[in-house]
């Protein structure tokens, strides 16, 4: 039996959490992790479910999320951006009224055993240049089939408002874990980026899951930054702008 019902990535965009996600996934016992809470994606999820977006509660689209997220072991797995969180809490809130305003007693309640993994990226730069050039393109990771075929265009103020949402959102899981006395499993993208295979390990090793015999853990995404992502980052650092520091990197 798994020491653990559920847990979420807890991230910020491009920080490897679709990476992530594929690792975790591949072990066959870590749940099917995906971003299944994102509001604009939520009409996908019930399609594909088979439920009529317009007849649906929150409860069946959790109901329904949890059927697909777990593995035969019971284990369910799911990424959580800063913004989607409030999504989740507010949405079990409506379900679950008495509980409305005590966040993690929602998530308990509908998720089980919770644990968190908390993903940050220790070069914020690099995160907001591919944040930037991914919103340019809607190229989010090799092969996406949304991508719209635009050329990337280097802006300086582009970068600059990403570097603040990343501080911001970054600052805001860090209170929101303190305020819940949470203690998540940190992860680094520069970790997982040069030993996808032992961060993966050691992640189960915390949700108490064992890899099964003759189980690969395998990639289901390619690393995208190109020259053009160092370009503007040298290109950014010459203006000679301050940049945030992740508490990862400080510590």
């Amino acid at each position: 039996m798994a020491a653990i019902d559920s847990y979420f990535i807890c991230a910020t965009p491009r920080t490897g959490s679709s990476l992530l996600c594929g690792l975790l996934a591949s072990t066959g016992v870590a749940g099917r992790p995906e971003a299944y809470f994102r509001v604009p994606d939520e009409p996908v999820w019930a399609g594909r479910w088979g439920l009529d977006p317009g007849a649906l509660g929150y409860g069946d689209f959790v109901a329904a999320a949890l059927a697909a997220g777990r593995t035969d072991n019971g284990v369910f797995g799911a990424k959580l951006m800063w913004g989607t969180l409030d999504r989740v809490v507010d949405g079990l809130a409506t379900v679950h009224p008495e509980l409305a305003g005590a966040d993690d007693a929602l998530l308990r309640r509908a998720f089980g055993r919770t644990a968190f993994l908390h993903l940050e990226r220790d070069d914020v730069l690099a995160q907001a240049v591919s944040w930037l050039r991914a919103e340019q393109t809607d190229l989010w990771y090799v092969g996406c089939p949304d991508a719209n075929g635009r050329d990337p265009r280097y802006d300086q103020d582009g970068i600059a408002d990403l570097l603040r949402t990343i501080d911001a959102h970054n600052r805001a899981w860090r209170e929101w874990f303190a305020l819940y006395g949470v203690r998540p499993h940190r992860v680094r993208y520069e970790e997982l980026a040069a030993d996808p295979a032992g961060v993966t390990r050691a992640i189960l090793d915390t949700l108490g899951l064992d890899l099964p015999d003759g189980a690969s853990i395998r990639p289901r995404h390619r690393r995208q930054a190109d020259a053009l992502n160092q370009e503007w980052i040298t290109r950014y650092r010459g203006r000679g702008v301050r940049l945030p520091i992740s508490p990862t990197a400080q510590a």
